[in-house]
């Protein structure tokens, strides 16, 4: 029996050095291995041997992203001041693992100290409107020289972003003030243009208006002209003298004018001299009268140009 006991004693510890000599490492880890507290190796994921009594796992490093935020106050420019607010996501070498480990006690404070440090270098030196127009490449800034830093110490900084710059409530509404009364000028301009286009649109069919008609009042007198014309040397084709014919067509006028007055729809009550062709005899007596008279007065005064024959027009009533 002691014989058994001692050899079931030996067995256990034959057993318990033997699982001491292995180890798993999970994945997306890295285990540093001392011996006799020396670095020694850096075992990734799988199934490991080590010594027992003499090997060590002296730290169990994860190689995921980690995400460090930093949030502080600075000033830019104008001298107004934000909270700027940045992530950077950053990593542990898998060619450093060594060093990561034993050159730096706190990385996540390291790498803080050298965020702050970088921010508070280039937000100061860009305007408020330019520090929201140049995050990214602040941000781009911030990585590269953050990730120089860190390299020498076994971390990658993999992204450097900049989530947020927020300027003081006072300065939020200024801002908004700003924007405000920017707008109203270009709506207040652009109101002004529409009006401008208006007039000149309405100008511009105001005088096609008139023009035509003026076009059409001229053409309107030509065709009368035209027409009376024709009157004419129908008259004169039937054996009429010129002085007859230049009654007739005084008459028609005549009877022309009544009949458009008592058509008009303004139409008031008019004097005329006579309403019979009796009374209209008399009135063309003292037109052809008048224009005698103005012929001889013409002849008289040699010395001044003769102006040209007006043609016989019908009388305003």
């Amino acid at each position: 029996m002691p014989f058994l006991v001692a050899l079931l004693v030996i067995a256990l510890i034959i057993a318990f050095l033997f699982l001491s000599t292995l180890f798993i490492v999970p994945q997306q880890q890295a285990y540093i291995i001392e011996r006799f507290g020396k670095f020694n190796k850096v075992q990734f994921a799988g199934i490991h041997i080590r010594i027992p009594f003499v090997d060590r796992i002296a730290m169990k490093t994860n190689m995921r992203v980690n995400q460090l935020n930093v949030q502080l106050e600075t000033k830019t420019l104008d001298n107004v001041f934000v909270t700027v607010v940045a992530s950077t996501q950053f990593r542990v070498n898998p060619e450093n693992v060594a060093t990561a480990y034993y050159e730096l006690r706190d990385p996540a404070g390291q790498l803080r100290s050298y965020m702050e440090d970088a921010l508070r270098s280039a937000i100061p030196a860009l305007s408020l409107d330019d520090a929201f127009a140049r995050k990214d490449d602040v941000a781009f800034d911030v990585q590269k020289t953050v990730g120089n830093e860190m390299s020498r110490f076994g971390f990658t900084v993999v992204k450097t972003l900049i989530t947020a710059i927020d300027p003081s409530p006072q300065v939020k509404n200024a801002m908004d003030s700003i924007n405000a009364a920017q707008r109203e000028k270009e709506a207040t301009r652009n109101r002004a243009e529409a009006q401008r286009i208006q007039i000149e649109t309405q100008a511009a069919a105001e005088a096609e208006k008139t023009r035509l008609q003026g076009e059409g009042q001229a053409n309107y007198r030509r065709e009368i002209a035209n027409g009376i014309v024709d009157q004419i040397k129908s008259l004169q084709a039937v054996g009429m003298n010129i002085g007859d014919v230049n009654n007739v067509v005084l008459f028609n006028q005549y009877l022309d004018v009544l009949r458009s007055l008592s058509e008009s729809n303004n139409a008031k009550t008019v004097v005329l001299p006579a309403s019979t062709p009796g009374g209209y005899q008399d009135m063309y007596s003292q037109i052809t009268q008048a224009m005698v008279t103005a012929n001889e007065t013409v002849g008289q005064h040699s010395t001044v140009p003769t102006p040209p024959h007006v043609a016989p027009t019908t009388p305003r009533i």
